[in-house]
């Protein structure tokens, strides 16, 4: 049989010089090759990136022109952002290495696209450092030099957190003419012989009720910095601040009951309880007049109990009656009886949850995944949403108008919609079983569909709870890191605090800076000047100090 030589296979050398000719082509061919290979997977990682970015894009464009869908929606985003964390910093590594590899090869590296960098904001501190120029000219040597510019590179820094010991001194004099010994006196501390200061007690605060960060953690970390601050300590800290704020809470509450309209929620947070965890709760009741031009500050307030009896919101509420905007839990029926004293409460339910309960039965991206033990989409859900998504089309163009504007185009607009969405739930109704999933949402809606519809007859009603749900989100992430409350007074102590927080924020203001001027000062203002702390007030006051400054 005859044999056939390869033709691509070269003839092997027979001498030392051809070997080593041969073994050195070899070895640039490979080296091109991976950087040739090190291009491409550098190449590859950056679209992959790419397309990544634009898909996060994508879904939050998507969220901001029609509105929040589902939880499942702002889960997606999170996932795609940690998703996108990855393939950002694994491309930045094969673009790296694509570098190196072509330092020996003709092979041109690869080179990401990088959106143009913004400017850094003017209030960060400039340090100035100018390298040396030359003293002579690099080409001829002449000393005879011109400056003709220069450019300026910009390069964000931080710098570590510094610790420093402030001693106040206080000097002492005597009278040479009484004998009496005159003395300053002592700089105030919010414990009893206390050393740590307002910035410091208002960074653990934060950490702790803000951050979701235990003392323990904040402890050992300090200890990593040198710096020995016990658990206890600053347990101890922690509680005295909270008494010591409890009248700005207190007055954060009566803002808040003095509103017309509340948004009321709770979430579940475990609680120690002799030797082991109860299901406790915690309640909050948000203020927010935005969405119809209300001049009232925006304040979220909270409350703790060790179950979810129906007791805890009446006495939450007692003597408040205006319109709640809140689920369809029956603890809150209490509120609504006409024979309650002080009046009853108004209930105008919450469409995100309705529409929810539908959309469970008509997301086909879910679904998708179930695979075989995915049910059939329900069409009746699927249509469902869409109506109600035209609802929440509608509410888009109106948040921020007054409440007379805002019930006008409800009532051009969204009342037909309304109207045939019942006659369509009703007529759909009577075609299903009772064992129907989809009867379920639909009986949820049509037995409650006057609080449902309320919104139609009054301005100042969202058309959801959004902003109660909000508020409950840290605590919701939180109890993630901290695993549950130490003891109820531990839990209502948490929500003291996030009374406070959680209102700074909706304010728009930092509420590290916040807390650490107010622990600073609270001390020296007479209780009838306490309100200049609360958050509105004194974001007022910071914006007209800082003013003529800024100009």
């Amino acid at each position: 049989m005859e044999k056939h030589e390869n033709p691509t296979t070269e003839p092997m050398p027979i001498d030392l010089d051809g070997a080593l000719s041969m073994l050195l082509c070899e070895r640039a061919a490979r080296v091109k090759a991976e950087a040739e290979a090190a291009h491409v997977q550098a190449v590859l990682s950056s679209s992959e990136a790419l397309i990544m970015h634009l898909r996060l894009e994508i879904e939050k464009l998507r969220r901001e022109l029609f509105g929040t869908r589902s939880e499942r929606k702002a889960r997606l985003l999170d996932q795609l952002e940690l998703q996108l964390e990855d393939l950002e910093a694994a491309a930045s590594e094969d673009e790296r290495a694509s570098e190196q590899a072509s330092r020996l090869t003709d092979v041109t590296p690869h080179r990401r696209k990088h959106p143009g960098r913004q400017s850094f904001p003017e209030h960060l501190p400039r340090e100035r450092r100018v390298i040396a120029a030359p003293s002579t000219c690099p080409c001829c040597g002449s000393h005879k030099l011109s400056k003709l510019g220069e450019d300026i590179t910009e390069t964000l820094e931080i710098i570590p957190r510094q610790w420093k010991v402030i001693q106040t001194v206080r000097e002492k004099f005597s009278c040479r003419e009484c004998e009496k010994i005159a003395q300053p006196p002592a700089p105030f501390h919010v414990t009893p012989r206390g050393f740590l200061g307002p910035n410091l007690l208002a960074m653990v605060l934060f950490e702790k009720f803000g951050q979701h960060q235990p003392l323990n953690r904040q402890s050992a970390r300090f200890g990593r910095e040198g710096i020995d601050l016990s658990v206890s300590t600053l347990a101890d800290q922690v509680g005295v601040c909270t008494s010591l704020l409890q009248p700005l809470e207190a007055l954060i509450e009566a803002h808040v009951l003095a509103a017309e309209r509340l948004h009321g929620d709770d979430t579940t947070v475990p609680i120690l309880a002799r030797g082991k965890t109860v299901t406790g709760r915690i309640w909050t009741y948000v203020r927010d007049d935005r969405p119809f031009g209300g001049k009232g500050p925006p304040a979220a307030l909270y409350y703790a109990s060790r179950d979810r009896r129906g007791a805890h919101p009446e006495e939450h509420l007692e003597g408040w009656s205006g319109i709640l905007q809140a689920d369809a839990y029956s603890g809150y029926n209490g509120l609504f009886n006409p024979t309650r004293a002080g009046g009853s409460a108004t209930v105008a339910l919450c469409w995100a949850h309705a529409r929810r309960q539908f959309f469970e039965l008509a997301d086909i991206a879910a679904n998708a995944r179930r695979g075989r033990t995915a049910q059939a989409i329900s069409p009746v859900a699927l249509e469902a949403v869409k109506r109600i998504d035209a609802l929440f089309d509608i509410e888009r163009t109106i948040i921020g108008l007054n409440d007379s504007e805002r019930l006008r185009v409800r009532r051009e607009r969204s009342a037909p919609i309304v109207a045939d969405l019942e006659a369509w739930l009703r007529e759909e109704r009577a075609r299903l079983s009772r064992a129907s999933s989809v009867a379920k949402p639909i009986d949820y809606m049509l037995r409650r569909w006057e609080a449902f519809a309320r919104f139609l007859d009054d301005g100042h009603i969202c058309l959801t709870n959004n902003a109660a749900e909000r508020a409950l989100r840290g605590f919701a992430l939180g109890r993630k890191s901290w695993l549950f409350c130490g003891s109820e007074r531990g839990a209502e102590r948490a929500a003291a605090m996030a009374t406070l927080i959680e209102t700074a924020k909706l304010n728009d203001v930092d509420p590290q800076a916040w807390l650490a001027d107010v622990l600073g000062r609270i001390n020296d203002l007479p209780q009838s000047r306490l309100r200049e702390l609360l958050p509105w007030e004194w974001k007022t006051k910071r914006d007209v100090l800082s003013g003529p400054a800024a100009s």
